[in-house]
């Protein structure tokens, strides 16, 4: 069984979401056809939810990881909520983590448990170092090499962040 973790920017641009797709179902394949993949995601817009669509495709099994009780509720948009809904009732496991909020405490709690459960991280990652903020893309890419998780960075040519 192979176990993929993926993080990744929810502000791609419209343009860059096929060329993601594409990319991500390509890297999939190789794993697919052992018929034990296994994807973990936060599911959150953009990287995430184009992941863990990619897996389900592939014929994996997807481990969706929500990191506070409150995240549906005050964090999921309305143009996203369809697809994350969508994508919990299609998951083989979901965790609710137990923080009330969805705070960077909550966030960096889910990279964490991304981390532990992975043979490898996926990053839908521009490269840019972290913001400070913590939680973020490239917090987990760190957190994933102090842990000695290989990453596979997927950021295809014409790929970009919008703003």
């Amino acid at each position: 069984m192979t176990t993929i973790a993926v993080t990744g920017h929810m502000d791609l641009t419209e343009d860059s979401i096929p060329l993601v797709r594409t990319a991500l179902g390509d890297l999939l394949k190789q794993y697919a056809d052992d018929g034990d993949l296994v994807g973990v995601s936060c599911i959150a817009k953009g990287a995430d939810s184009l992941f863990a669509e990619a897996v389900l495709a592939a014929g994996g099994r997807l481990t969706v990881v929500v990191p506070s009780q409150d995240y549906r509720k005050n964090k999921v948009k309305p143009d996203h909520a369809d697809l994350f809904d969508h994508l919990v009732e299609a998951a083989a496991e979901v965790l609710v983590l137990p923080h009330e909020t969805a705070d960077r405490q909550a966030y960096e709690a889910a990279n964490t448990v991304l981390i532990e459960r992975a043979d490898q991280l996926v990053a839908v990652w521009d490269g840019r170092p972290p913001t400070g903020k913590g939680g973020g893309t490239a917090d987990t890419v760190l957190q994933a090499h102090t842990a000695r998780i290989p990453v596979n960075v997927v950021w295809p040519d014409g790929a970009a962040r919008r703003g």
